[in-house]
């Protein structure tokens, strides 16, 4: 079973916290390993030329028969073994061990086949070598520390702005155009750049770029859709005075589509811009939903397992409904089914079910599975998303189309 460690540890903080403190910890160690062991060789030296020292003094003085210092003699007891074997083969040399609990400097040499040896004090050595290896430890724990704060702090500047350009990043995907970074240090020229700046600017300027092209279509959009207004409303009441037939007919048929696309284009307009005001009221979702599929005038159910009270803006609400309404009966098959369960209304048709695209990505301008511009679904999520609420199509369990809208406060 393999460990899943917690989402924190991904972060660039966390991943800067553990690099610094391998670093330092690395290299504090490998720098006290090096003073420790020059200062240990340091003060062994000292303590070896001492002890030789003595041990020739030892050695002068039996040779000339005086007596021996105390800690001194021939094959003393604690001298160690090692020391105890060289000074036999005719050597002379030193070795540092315990004797009766306290740390000495032995020296030895060879006398008459016998060891001839001395020893010194070692432990004022030894408690300074232990002394040195405290204050390394202590020194780079307050290092290591000291330096993962000011790393913290550095690195999480540096993510501070990187999170504000990801959460400007996200609000442009979700449509706010107006979203900048701002960072200050690309707007002034005199100021060094650092690759967050860089990163900064270069969405703000596809922000920016991004937004003028949209406009620049929304504006054409309106201005099309505005201009044929006229012509069309002109074009229909012309054609309700030519004489009754089937070309006639055909006549008004395509002059009411193309004036249903110019009002659809219009509405999408004012979506995209935002311009619009939302009304709000108290409504009865059960008996507004009735309303819609009446006035719809198609043979569609209405199932209200729990009934609510919701505030919304009733004009958009109902064209919400109307147009899921009228997809499910266009592209899909009957039973058509409107339910109502609290806060929640979902739409079922029993056909062949959303295009895989719609289901990926949700509705798209001008792209139908069938009859139809796409404009219908397009403005049931933007009309939705006025209101607050939320949309999603999916496949239903066994076959046909499902649209769930999820009213706020549910």
């Amino acid at each position: 079973m393999r460990l899943r460690l917690p989402a924190w540890t991904a972060t660039l903080t966390w991943k800067s916290a553990c690099f610094i403190a391998v670093m330092c910890c690395s290299l504090a160690a490998v720098l006290g390993a090096l003073v420790h062991v020059e200062v240990t060789r340091q003060t062994v030296a000292a303590a070896r030329e001492k002890a030789l020292g003595k041990l020739g003094e030892v050695t002068d003085r039996y040779e000339a028969g005086e007596p021996l210092p105390p800690g001194s003699g021939l094959d003393p007891v604690g001298l160690p073994p090692e020391l105890r074997a060289l000074a036999a083969g005719g050597h002379r040399g030193t070795v540092v061990a315990e004797h009766r609990g306290r740390p000495m400097m032995w020296a030895a040499g060879p006398a008459d086949g016998r060891a001839l040896a001395t020893a010194i004090d070692y432990g004022q050595s030894a408690r300074t070598i232990s002394g040195l290896d405290n204050a390394i430890i202590g020194s780079s724990v307050l290092a290591i520390g000291g330096t993962l704060l000011v790393g913290a702090f550095a690195v999480t500047r540096v993510t501070r702005r990187l999170h504000q350009t990801a959460t400007v990043a996200r609000r442009i995907t979700q449509g706010d155009l107006d979203a900048r970074v701002d960072d200050p240090r690309t707007k002034d020229p005199s100021r060094r750049q650092d690759e967050v700046a860089t990163v900064a600017g270069a969405l703000d300027t596809m922000a920016g770029s991004l937004q003028s092209k949209l406009e620049s279509e929304r504006r054409f959009t309106a201005d099309v859709a505005h201009e044929l207004r006229t012509p069309l409303t002109g074009l229909q009441a012309a054609s309700e005075l030519l004489p009754a037939g089937r070309p006639t007919e055909l006549v008004r048929e395509r002059v009411r589509t193309m004036r249903q696309l110019t009002e659809d284009l219009l509405e999408i307009s004012r979506l995209d811009s935002g311009s619009e005001a939302v009304e709000t009221d108290l409504h009865q979702l059960g008996r507004l939903a009735g309303r819609v599929v009446r006035a719809s005038g198609t043979d569609t159910e209405v199932v209200v397992l729990r009934d609510a009270h919701v505030e919304t803006d009733r004009r958009r609400l109902e064209r919400v409904l109307g147009n899921l309404v009228a997809n499910a009966h266009q592209h899909g098959r009957q039973p058509v089914v409107l339910t109502v369960d609290g806060q929640v209304v979902t739409v079922r048709d029993h056909g062949d079910g959303f295009p895989d695209y719609l289901l990926a990505h949700g509705p798209q301008r001008f792209r139908s599975g069938g009859k139809g511009h796409g404009l219908g679904l397009t403005i049931a999520v933007g009309q939705a998303a006025a209101i607050g609420a939320t949309l999603r199509f999916r496949a239903a369990e066994d076959g046909g189309g499902l649209a769930v809208l999820t009213l706020p406060g549910s």
